[in-house]
């Protein structure tokens, strides 16, 4: 697929920011199955400078400041990604056997998705999230089959709910509540696997929606989305990181855009800052993911 995504957010202060930096992480990545054609990055008032570079966990992201007043700021993300569907892996290797190549040894091979094993902020390891998850973990079940369980089953006892958390709300209470939106389930997902020694990651990037039978296609209908990421070996020992998007109950494919990867959300936010003054504000988000006629070969 060929898609076409807009993003656009837009602050309103009062009283005027008298000075603000800002981080994004909007420009999608180059990946096996997604290539960047076209992005662009624009920000309202026009920033006095803007730097862009690679985070810790290959990540694109771009740092711009503003150093004169202003009551709003709109930062407008426009990129097309030629996207094609993942390829299967086959894996039967038992969940415990990925788990015992996690392990610290002394002397031993490192292994890089071990890093992702660890708990971070927003997505902690915590018995909780091992007892949730044990159920499809038993023993000697291939790694890839109960990865997909877990994720059926957070899709089938969790309640969308958009009035239900904050951005900001732990995962912890998004499992004892039992919803949330997507972020608190992927969250969740990542925290299940780190919390029985598996490594997962944290996937920020877009879905393409489609509208009612009949309805046009609203500018500014979809939204962000959020998805999980865990790594396997196939049955010839080499790993992958698999994708699992609980809030859909499926695999993700040609129809998604990824943006980034990391431990949680706070590592990956669109957009985030700090700044002086503008003790309140409102925040809009609008974005818009179009597909276009014809698909370019990666």
């Amino acid at each position: 697929m060929l898609l076409h995504v807009l993003h656009e957010t837009h602050y309103h202060y009062t009283p005027a920011v008298k000075t603000a930096q800002h981080m994004t992480h909007l420009r999608p990545l180059d990946t096996a199955t997604q290539k960047v054609l076209r992005h662009t990055l624009r920000a309202t008032p026009e920033p006095e400078q803007l730097q862009e570079s690679t985070d810790a966990f290959g990540n694109a992201r771009a740092f711009f400041s503003l150093q004169n007043a202003h009551r709003e700021l709109v930062v407008q993300a426009d990129s097309l990604v030629a996207t094609h569907e993942p390829q299967p892996v086959a894996s039967s290797v038992p969940w415990e056997d990925v788990r015992e190549r996690m392990r610290y040894r002394a002397g031993g091979r490192y292994e890089p998705a071990a890093e992702f094993c660890f708990t971070s902020p927003m997505a902690p390891r915590h018995e909780n999230f091992a007892d949730y998850a044990q159920p499809s973990y038993a023993p000697g079940v291939a790694m890839l089959a109960a990865t997909a369980d877990l994720m059926h089953r957070i899709h089938a006892d969790f309640a969308y709910d958009d009035a239900s958390t904050e951005v900001n709300t732990p995962a912890l209470d998004a499992l004892a509540q039992r919803r949330g939106v997507c972020q608190d389930f992927a969250h969740i997902m990542v925290a299940c696997c780190r919390s029985l020694g598996l490594p997962a990651r944290y996937v920020s990037g877009y879905l393409l929606t489609h509208p009612p039978e009949g309805q046009p296609r609203l500018v500014g209908a979809d939204a962000s989305h959020a998805w999980a990421s865990v790594w396997l070996p196939d049955d010839a020992g080499r790993g992958h990181w698999v994708e699992f998007d609980p809030t859909n109950d499926r695999a993700p494919g040609e129809d998604y855009v990824v943006l980034a990867t990391g431990r949680d959300y706070a590592d990956v936010s669109p957009v985030r800052g700090v700044i002086r003054g503008g003790a309140d504000h409102t925040l809009e988000v609008r974005v818009t993911v179009t597909p276009m006629p014809t698909a370019k070969p990666l």
